[in-house]
């Protein structure tokens, strides 16, 4: 009880910590792991036991017998299948083809390069070898996100990375269980006709009970037969029930029909996707907070003296230095990226979640059945996690400067509300060359925004999503634009720093526009002006027009001018080098203007013989 107790709080203590410091949960998991196992044993105990000892020895342990691999098999199933349920196809075929290539031609890359490298270094067997290299082709979002939350990057560049983690995260673990299948079909023997025949039963119940539940469960869902407090927990059920029904009829042909299963749903247009999605996530933290404690601490003193000698650090050295950068300039070849770009997309590629847990499960199961060389897979793959995430996590930051893609100033706007006031601002915006986000829990607001071409996210407001999401990196102006007063002042306190950090700017409530010594810093556009006023001229005058500046006084005089004009509502000033300063309410004179700078306006067009 004490162990089991003790793993789920560390495990939580892990993810906090890894929330505090902004590094990847796995680091922190695998480390605790480590000293609870091995380093426990080795240092801190004298009859040589382990302070948590994951599989039980007659004297203690948690999983007796075969149970661990029974636990790690049904965490991992779970795990591929919210995977999954995040690979769209409508995005593999819209991401930008340097991404398409990354998980396709760099996948092929590193899975025969660093096959090649474990098979000379270590002199595995090409079996071991290839499933090493499979297991390694994965980076995820767990770990590339942490990463890079805090650099300020192009939205290129911070998109590749993201959509890269997050498409090569299922497809990387369907190559490593394929591999693993096509071993464990004639483990210990020569290659014969019953090992292809067994591969593709592995493949063919696979795919097929992945498929099939997968659209069974999705008319459950959407038929309503499951009462709404059901829900998440019968597809947790579904789940397991495909994993055991389909390693039933084919053994270790259950990950693959999750995995499947996970695709197929994920693609489905179920109104309830998000919110199953959102029950997988959180479960998925737990049984990676348990998982990898327990992985890790499973590592005998042993198992790392087999790797403890130069031909590790020289397989790293080939992973990171050699494989990971060939793979890239090959997937980006002829792509709009610069040199630089690639050059740091080659030096981000932490290895996360999904290589750690499958290499241990796959090495535990290996090894029982006699397998030559299985023994390596688990501390190799750990070396990589470990070795990628620590040398990101440390050093993303100063070779991002170091390489010239780190962003002196964001540039980028997130604007809160996607109302239409805000889709005829955000469109202006984008057509000046600024990288413009519209974020609303309203999917029509949202649908109409991408209509238009604008990048467009719905999310709640309340919810954290948005603080992890890397493409909003070189967001450094935060614009709320709701109609509730509520929201803006929220969306202003709690995003103002990460996403305003030039400036962050809200709508004006009644009351501060009646009363000109509460209009705080952060107003908006005018003093006379809230969203009623903005949505009411946006409604007889949907059209944003620009107009010369003299002067200095030329432009205070068309500001008296909109204050009493409530059909006229200015926006920013535009530079003769095209850049927009955003209006505040208050301390107007202090927006610098030469002739040649633009004056941009909401409304009916300026008389021009009274200006």
């Amino acid at each position: 009880m004490l162990e089991l107790a003790g793993i789920i709080i560390l495990g939580i203590l892990a993810q906090w910590v890894a929330w505090k410091f902004k590094i990847p949960a796995i680091l922190p998991l695998i480390l605790i792991g480590l000293l609870v196992g091995p380093i426990a044993a080795e240092f801190f105990s004298e009859d040589g036991s382990k302070w948590i000892e994951p599989i039980w020895n007659e004297r203690e342990g948690l999983f007796p017998g075969e149970s661990l691999f029974y636990f790690v098999s049904l965490a991992i199933s779970i795990i591929l299948f919210e995977g999954g349920l995040t690979l769209k196809l409508s995005e593999i075929k819209n991401v930008a083809p340097s991404i398409t290539k990354l998980i396709t031609l760099g996948a092929a890359v590193t899975f025969f390069g660093a096959a090649i490298a474990a098979r000379y270094t270590f002199y595995l067997s090409w079996e071991i070898s290839f499933l090493f290299s499979s297991l390694i082709i994965v980076t995820g979002p767990t770990v590339i996100t942490p990463i890079l939350r805090n650099i300020p990057l192009s939205k290129d560049v911070s998109a590749v990375l993201k959509w890269e983690g997050i498409l090569i995260d299922p497809i990387g673990a369907l190559i490593a269980v394929l591999v693993f299948e096509f071993i464990s079909v004639d483990a210990g023997g020569e290659f014969t006709k019953r090992a292809f025949i067994e591969f593709g039963k592995i493949v063919l119940f696979g795919f097929t009970f992945g498929f099939t539940f997968a659209h069974a469960l999705n008319t459950i869902i959407n038929k309503k037969w499951i009462p709404h407090y059901l829900l998440n927990v019968f597809a947790l059920a579904s789940v397991l029930g495909v994993f055991v029904l389909s390693d039933s009829f084919a053994h270790e042909s259950g990950l693959l029909a999750v995995v499947v299963m996970g695709m197929v749903l994920g693609n489905s247009k179920s109104p309830y996707l998000k919110e199953l999605l959102y029950f997988k996530e959180s479960l998925s933290v737990l049984l990676i907070s348990i998982l990898f404690i327990l992985l890790a601490a499973n590592i005998n003193m042993s198992d790392l003296l087999l790797i403890y000698n130069w031909n590790t650090l020289v397989l790293f050295l080939i992973v990171v230095f050699l494989i990971r950068p060939l793979a890239v300039f090959l997937s980006t070849y002829k792509s709009s990226l610069k040199f630089r770009e690639k050059l740091f997309i080659s030096w981000v590629g932490p290895r996360g979640i999904v290589a750690a847990g499958i290499a241990s499960l796959f090495g535990l199961k290996l090894a029982k059945d006699g397998v030559a060389d299985a023994e390596y897979i688990t501390p190799l793959v750990f070396m990589i996690v470990l070795g990628t995430v620590l040398l990101n996590a440390t050093t993303a930051r100063l070779f991002a400067k170091v390489a010239g893609v780190f962003l002196k100033k964001s540039e980028g706007i997130l604007i809160v509300g996607a109302s239409k006031v805000s889709r005829l601002i955000g469109h202006y915006l984008e057509a000046n060359g600024r990288h413009v986000v519209l974020i609303d829990s309203n999917q029509v607001n949202i649908k109409k925004s991408e209509e238009l071409g604008l990048e467009a996210l719905n999310t709640n407001i309340y919810s954290d999503t948005l603080m992890d999401n890397i493409e909003l990196n070189d967001v450094g102006y935060l614009m709320a634009l709701t109609g509730s007063s509520d929201i803006n002042k929220y969306a202003i306190n709690k995003f103002g720093k990460q996403f305003g950090e030039n400036g962050s700017f809200r709508l004006l409530t009644s009351e501060e526009m009646s009363n000109p010594d509460k209009i705080p810093r952060e107003g908006l556009f005018s003093q006379t002006d809230d969203f009623v006023s903005l949505s009411e001229v946006t409604r007889k005058y949907p059209a944003i027009h620009e107009m010369d500046l003299k002067d200095k006084a030329h432009f205070i005089s068309l500001m008296n001018i909109t204050d009493n004009d409530e059909d006229i509502i200015p926006l920013f000033i535009k530079n003769d080098k095209g850049i927009l300063d955003i209006i505040s309410s208050i301390n107007k004179e202090k927006h610098k203007v030469e002739p040649g700078f633009k004056l941009v306006y909401l409304g009916k067009p300026f008389d021009v013989e009274k200006v």
